[in-house]
């Protein structure tokens, strides 16, 4: 399914629905009918992704009620991606509505965490990854733990 937009209905000139169409180059570590997850190019740390809807909602006040359910289970495959792939000791999950929103389009941060990693409240050290061998790596990563995390029972993936 990678490249293949399955939304075409976005606004034009939004950076996100430009990657939904596959318009730009993005590092995706998931993909379904309702959401593209991809990395962060300016991560908190590697690993940090983006979780967006494949329609254009500027906020979580606008999403329908029938996508929300689907993104936040993604939301949650992506928090146990980041903790099985990297080694992360939890998670930061994260929406902005308007202010710090830098893209005007719906999208839930999942960050990988671990105890004493410096991240402080709400100051957020922004970082680029080493080159893009190192983003590649965590992007297999991620990708791997998702296809384990989906293929299990459902009873499985909640523990």
């Amino acid at each position: 399914m990678e490249g293949r937009s399955l939304v075409h209905d976005g606004k034009e000139d939004c950076a996100f629905c430009k990657i939904v169409r596959g318009e730009v180059p993005n590092s995706t570590v998931f993909e379904d009918e309702a959401s593209l997850a991809f990395l962060d190019h300016r991560p908190l740390f590697p690993g940090h992704c983006l979780l967006i809807p494949r329609q254009h909602f500027e906020t979580l006040l606008d999403l329908p009620a029938s996508l929300i359910a689907a993104l936040f289970s993604n939301a949650q495959v992506l928090a146990r991606a980041v903790e099985l792939a990297l080694g992360a000791e939890g998670s930061f999950v994260a929406v902005n509505n308007r202010v710090s929103q830098s893209v005007p389009h719906f999208h839930i941060h999942v960050v990988p965490r671990r105890k004493k990693d410096g991240l402080k409240g709400f100051f957020w050290p922004r970082q680029k990854y080493k080159d893009e061998a190192a983003m590649r790596e965590v992007q297999s990563a991620l990708r791997s733990a998702i296809d384990r995390l989906r293929s299990r029972p459902a009873t499985e993936a909640g523990s």
